[in-house]
């Protein structure tokens, strides 16, 4: 089983920039809930970077176009996904946006593999 996590960011330089600059100018605005709980404006979070060095679950991180390349689905982004030969859907965008710390986001996420 793997957990695909998919950003609601496209990748490359120009993005990261906007990115950057949107979380530093207008946060309360940024479209990635994702983004927000494991990044700070500049890198991953701590303890998210723990948490995800540390865990036994295969991991995987994309961006929406990197996902839409590889997979040939779409979804409301962010999402995060099981891959188990299917993907199924097992945090929604809402679900994502719903959470509130990073340290939540674990939680969640240790549930989902338990």
């Amino acid at each position: 089983m793997k957990l695909v996590f998919v950003y609601n960011a496209d990748s490359g330089p120009v993005s990261g920039l906007f990115d950057i600059g949107h979380k530093l100018f207008s946060p309360e605005t940024y479209q990635c809930g994702l983004c927000s709980l494991t990044h700070d404006t500049f890198s991953e979070k701590q303890a998210w970077k723990s948490f995800r060095e540390e865990s036994a679950v295969d991991m995987e991180f994309l961006h929406r176009d990197e996902f839409e390349k590889k997979y040939g689905e779409s979804h409301e982004y962010p999402v995060v996904l099981r891959s188990n030969g299917e993907l199924d859907l097992v945090l929604s965008k809402n679900d994502i946006d719903a959470i509130g710390s990073v340290e939540e986001l674990i939680g969640k996420i240790r549930s989902l593999v338990s």
